[in-house]
């Protein structure tokens, strides 16, 4: 008997535990539901808006020097004297080093020498030349009186053409010495190197020392580079997308780490006319004054271009976009009804944290917070509104929810 109490007793303990447990559940039931028996979702909402976007494309790149060339012996020898080091300033035809030239002085003067030997060789032939002529000359006029042999006059003519020969002979031979003279003057003024441009008079700087004084060098053995670094060029590579509208004399801003908070300014000056392959991105070349040269070749940087300003278009905030069932599109939030409805829609441009709605028009609200837990046609519930806002949304409502205030949200 006195199990069969216990067993009572503790049934009705455990039915009083669950009654109290399903007045909790049924307490925690949200009263706020959807069409299909759904929650209300919490969002925020923001209204839509005219503005002024300008259509920006940020870049990122390297500075280049507008030209670069480097400086090397044409011919062999060792290296006596380098009057230049980094970040020197090189004049147009300035004196950059000196090759030890004793071979080369050597060589020219045997070559001096040969070709004086060579000219007293012609005087001589010359004079050879005349005693032969004037004897054949002789010959002639004694055959004419019968006063000399046949041969007689074919040696005087044999003698005088063989004086002739000699001295052309001569005569080359001095040509020849006389260019084996220059060749050794060029040979030796190429133990002095200097460098030289076309274009500008403006002094360049000096990048790159490759030797030192003392290293043997073979000809074309890297001695330095110079650089032309005022103005620079910033490279940047553009895609496919954005290659229509990149045009020559366009503006750009130019930011980079080595000077936070500066912006310097410059002008597209070329565009390749085709896309690499391998990255479907075209080379652009950006010109930046350098007055001061404060920019360095090398240097990463961030250009700024802008395409173009769209005025007084209808923006949403960044945020208010979403995805659909695939399909791009904000959440329009239907006051009245307190819902939330999918509209698709074409994006334009974006400006920081807005972005132009090209079709369909809007007007009203967006959701821009919580719409990833919406579908289209779901009841909202949004933020309270001010007390006069309350009031004008009382009026819309009859009946309106006790945990959930109508609002028309964040912005409206």
């Amino acid at each position: 008997m006195k199990r069969f109490f216990v067993i009572i007793v503790i049934l009705a303990l455990v039915g009083g535990l669950g009654w109290k447990i399903y007045q909790k559940i049924v307490a925690a039931k949200p009263t706020d539901m959807g069409p299909k028996g759904n929650p209300a979702v919490p969002v925020e909402a923001a209204s839509v808006s005219k503005a002024t976007l300008r259509d920006i494309e940020f870049f990122t790149g390297t500075l280049l020097p507008e030209s670069q060339f480097t400086v090397a012996p044409k011919i062999a020898g060792r290296l006596e004297k380098l009057k230049v080091n980094i970040g020197d300033p090189v004049k147009n035809g300035q004196l950059i080093a000196e090759l030890e030239d004793d071979e080369y002085s050597q060589k020219l003067e045997e070559d001096t020498a040969k070709l004086e030997v060579t000219k007293a060789t012609v005087g001589e032939c010359a004079s050879s030349l005349e005693g032969a002529r004037k004897e054949f000359e002789r010959v002639k006029e004694l055959r004419q009186k019968n006063a000399a042999s046949d041969s007689d006059f074919d040696r005087a003519e044999e003698q005088f053409k063989i004086n002739e020969s000699k001295y052309k002979v001569a005569l080359a031979r001095v040509i020849q010495d006389e260019a084996s003279l220059k060749s050794s003057q060029i040979r030796l003024s190429y133990t002095k190197i200097y460098a030289a441009w076309d274009k500008g008079e403006e002094d360049r700087v000096l990048g790159e020392r490759f030797v030192d004084e003392g290293a043997m060098l073979a000809p074309n053995t890297l001695i330095v580079s110079i650089l032309d670094i005022e103005p620079l060029r910033a490279i940047i590579h553009v895609i496919e997308r954005d290659y229509s509208s990149v045009k020559i004399g366009q503006s750009a801003k130019i930011t980079t780490d080595a000077f936070p908070g500066e912006t310097f300014f410059g002008k597209i000056v070329r565009v390749a006319p085709l896309l690499m392959e391998s990255s479907r991105q075209a080379r652009v070349e950006i010109e930046i004054p350098n007055k001061d040269r404060r920019l360095k070749p090398g240097m990463f940087i961030r250009a700024e271009i802008e395409f173009g300003i769209h005025t007084d278009v209808t923006v949403v905030p960044v945020s208010a976009l979403s995805r659909y069932h695939g399909t791009q599109g904000v959440f329009l939030v239907e006051g009245q009804n307190k819902k939330a409805r999918f509209v698709p829609v074409t994006q334009g441009i974006v400006e920081g944290d807005l972005a132009e709605i090209l079709n369909p028009p809007l007007s009203g609200s967006v959701v821009t917070v919580g719409q990833h837990l919406l579908e289209d046609g779901s009841s909202i519930i949004l933020p309270d509104l001010t007390t006069g806002e309350k009031a004008k949304q009382g009026k819309d409502s009859q009946a309106p929810d006790k945990e959930a205030k109508p609002s028309q949200g964040k912005g409206t």
